[in-house]
């Protein structure tokens, strides 16, 4: 039946939204205790999987569209799954880009202590959950909740950015500390705007409505 396959493959997007959610919290948990072991799970272990479930939920949705023709609000979550499903797979590139930073600062004295990208990993992390939460419960208040969030993780990459590039400039010897410091912070913010993104999708699920940056088109 339609249903149960609909129902299986939000299963399975949730699994993978776990794994990508641990992937992400590892990685930052690594830098901040210099922990290669977390490091090399994420980049060894953990990316390996999210691939596969990646490739799995292209599938599921390609054969149910192909099986069942759905319509109304069952295609609109299969069309909508898989461009989470794209999402999903760019969070864990995007965790990975971290461990590969903190790969090359573990090995360096610290730059400054870390402040503002804890933070802004700890507004990431929680988006990220909110926004599959949204999802499982077809929860669109939530969703727009966590659209709100993603102006404050933006001033706070704007700000890291601002205080790094006055590093850079005034110490040549912290130029390759920083710009991995700006690259985890990058990471963080897309992490951010993906995380809207999956909201978004579940705007349009549960409402039929598009909503873009926080408004309705």
């Amino acid at each position: 039946m339609l249903e149960q396959e609909v129902t299986s493959l939000k299963r399975k997007l949730i699994e993978y939204a776990a794994l990508v959610e641990k992937m992400i919290d590892k990685s930052i948990k690594g830098l901040l205790n210099k922990d290669k072991n977390l490091f090399f799970e994420v980049r060894d272990k953990d990316e390996p999987r999210a691939n596969d479930f990646e490739i799995e939920l292209e599938d599921l949705c390609t054969v149910i569209i192909a099986k069942y023709q759905p319509a109304a609000k069952d295609l609109r979550t299969i069309m909508r799954v898989s461009q989470m499903n794209n999402d999903l797979e760019r969070l864990a590139d995007l965790a990975v880009n971290i461990v590969e930073s903190g790969l090359i600062l573990v090995e360096k004295p610290p730059l400054k202590p870390l402040i503002d990208i804890p933070h802004m990993a700890r507004i990431a992390s929680k988006m990220v959950k909110d926004s599959i939460d949204s999802f499982t419960n077809e929860d669109p208040i939530l969703a727009k909740d966590v659209c709100k969030r993603d102006q404050t993780i933006d001033d706070l990459k704007d700000q890291v950015m601002r205080e790094l590039i006055t590093y850079m400039m005034s110490d040549v010897s912290s130029i390759e500390r920083a710009f991995q410091l700006i690259r985890i912070a990058n990471s963080l913010e897309r992490i951010g705007d993906l995380a809207t993104n999956i909201c978004e999708d579940v705007i349009y699920i549960v409402e039929g409505k598009t909503i873009k940056h926080g408004k309705a088109e």
